[in-house]
């Protein structure tokens, strides 16, 4: 194929890909209550899962009630007058993306396949599998971890009493969306560093060499996002330290297999 080829191929999986998105987002109308009063404000209640957890986890660790939350001093307001119409559309559109995600990585899968060898062709369906789940087991640690330790920490901080928390719903929504999708494509860091180690931009080597820098900012992510407590910040911390650790495996398995190869040719 020539390059033109090769654009216009890519072309038609954007487009098929987009059309994936809209059909998903389209079918998120119909739960859109489900979605937005139960999932996505509810980070809002003191009684969410994660708020629990964490309050049951200092009682067990003799933290007392020291980051157990009775109740989150702010409220949302919309201030545009097309804004919840906006908030409504875009919801769904990024609902549609996270459930389409498995069909959009099967579209690229099939773009790129014909660059691989065909014993990595043949690992389609493994592929798009451990991709799908490790997006999808991102999107959960955005959704139960960063978003409601955020939440928690940007509620409840105050540079004064005489200033009164309301979040636009706007900015709200933003951040949740931004977390989690943010954590989603975070946790396929692994399969993105297989491809470049495949093409030769990345090495284990550089990996391990800037694995100190990876840890501090990590650690500076995890501080911002939490509130002011070991608890939180190694929660935070702890699942992106190990996905860095896992994509350098990966990395490493990568070159073994690359000079395997050539030696063999």
């Amino acid at each position: 194929m020539s390059f033109l080829d090769h654009l216009e191929e890519l072309r038609w999986v954007l487009v098929r890909s987009s059309a994936a998105v809209v059909i998903m987002a389209t079918i998120t109308y119909f739960f859109s209550d489900y979605i937005f009063d139960t999932l996505i404000f509810g980070p809002t209640d003191p009684s969410f899962v994660t708020y629990r957890f964490f309050c049951e986890a200092s009682h067990f660790l003799g933290f007392a009630d020291s980051i157990c939350i009775t109740e989150l001093p702010f409220i949302i307001q919309n201030t545009e007058m097309e804004g919840q119409v906006n908030i409504f559309v875009w919801t769904c559109i990024t609902a549609g993306f996270i459930l389409a995600f498995p069909y959009i990585l099967w579209q690229f899968w099939k773009f790129i396949s014909p660059a691989l060898y065909e014993k990595e062709r043949k690992n389609a369906k493994v592929f798009i599998s451990v991709a799908s789940i490790l997006f999808f087991l991102g999107v959960l640690f955005g959704y139960f971890v960063i978003v409601p330790m955020s939440v928690n920490f940007l509620a409840t901080f105050s540079i004064s009493s005489v200033v009164k928390n309301q979040f636009n719903i706007d900015s709200y929504i933003g951040m949740v969306k931004t977390a989690v999708i943010a954590s989603g494509l975070y946790f396929e860091l692994p399969i993105i560093l297989y491809f470049l180690t495949k093409l030769g931009m990345v090495t284990p080597t550089f990996l391990r060499t800037y694995r100190k820098y990876a840890i501090v900012i990590v650690l500076i992510i995890a501080a911002i996002v939490t509130p002011p407590d070991v608890v939180s910040q190694i929660t935070v911390a702890v699942p992106m330290l190990l996905i860095y650790e896992v994509s350098i495996w990966i990395s490493a398995i990568v070159v073994r297999n690359k000079k395997r190869h050539e030696q063999a040719s």
